[in-house]
């Protein structure tokens, strides 16, 4: 890592384009980003960065707006921050796939998105194939593997076959299940926020929630800059948390990011 005390902070071999911004704890007033303090040490089976999910039971992931990208029309790699409900900063998380990839593939695409703690150190990486998200091929559904810290798998999100619903499968490291996502028959909505259900593997008690939140006329018909919040038990188990955020990101990519066509998928289909 390179910078010099009091400026930003950047991994070696990120990326061009990826560079995380500074990364200060800064007060009001300075025109920084104020990130979440240092959490205590963290438990025995928390992987180094995760302390932060440990003490929070809800987090907010709000898409940058890309000037380049409402200009020209070519999709550019997408930037997130992922904060805690006081809005600080407790990670940045930045899309890594290449122009041609990105353009020709669209929502479609795989991707590679570093999320970065506040010292630029990845802390979690999720990776996704290229695979289908329609339900007319079954055998080729969308799945994302969740790494913390990178190259440790802890957790992934696999798509269920459903003919009129959203459904995905929450599995740990070693490919059990551990909960399921249910999402709305219609993935499309106006003036109000669209919730995936979290549930417990046989779909009967709630543990949590990602819901899509309603951005404005204006940001929805111009951007695909949009804003996440999600719920989970605090006591839940941190590798889980860190693979529930992972299913936001491919939620985000199958439902609401625009195609080539400025248009996005409402289902299944």
């Amino acid at each position: 890592y390179t910078g010099s005390p009091g400026a930003g902070v950047y991994p070696v071999g990120m990326p061009p384009g990826l560079e995380v911004p500074p990364m200060q704890n800064q007060p009001p007033g300075n025109g920084g980003v104020i990130w979440m303090p240092a959490p205590p040490p963290p438990p025995l089976y928390c992987p180094p960065g995760l302390e932060y999910l440990t003490q929070i039971d809800q987090i907010l992931i709000h898409q940058q707006i890309e000037l380049l990208e409402i200009i020209t029309g070519f999709e550019t790699n997408n930037k997130y921050e992922i904060k805690n409900t006081l809005g600080q900063r407790v990670y940045f998380a930045a899309e890594d796939t290449d122009f041609c990839t990105r353009n020709c593939c669209g929502p479609s695409r795989p991707f590679n998105i570093h999320i970065l703690d506040n010292l630029g150190h990845e802390v979690i990486n999720l990776q996704r194939p290229l695979r289908c998200s329609s339900c007319c091929f079954p055998c080729c559904l969308q799945e994302l593997e969740v790494q913390a810290p990178p190259g440790t798998p802890v957790g992934y999100v696999v798509q269920n076959w459903h003919p009129c619903l959203p459904k995905f499968t929450i599995q740990d490291e070693k490919r059990t299940d551990i909960l399921k996502i249910i999402g709305p028959c219609v993935v499309c909505s106006c003036c109000e926020d669209i919730n995936f259900e979290v549930k417990s593997i046989d779909e009967t008690l709630p543990v949590g929630r990602i819901s899509k939140q309603w951005t404005g006329f204006v940001k929805e018909a111009f951007t695909d800059a949009d804003n996440f919040g999600i719920t989970f038990p605090i006591d839940l188990d941190v590798k889980m948390k860190a693979v529930m955020i992972g299913a936001c990101f491919l939620i985000d990519y199958m439902f609401f990011e625009h195609g080539a066509d400025s248009k996005q998928r409402a289902g299944v289909w």
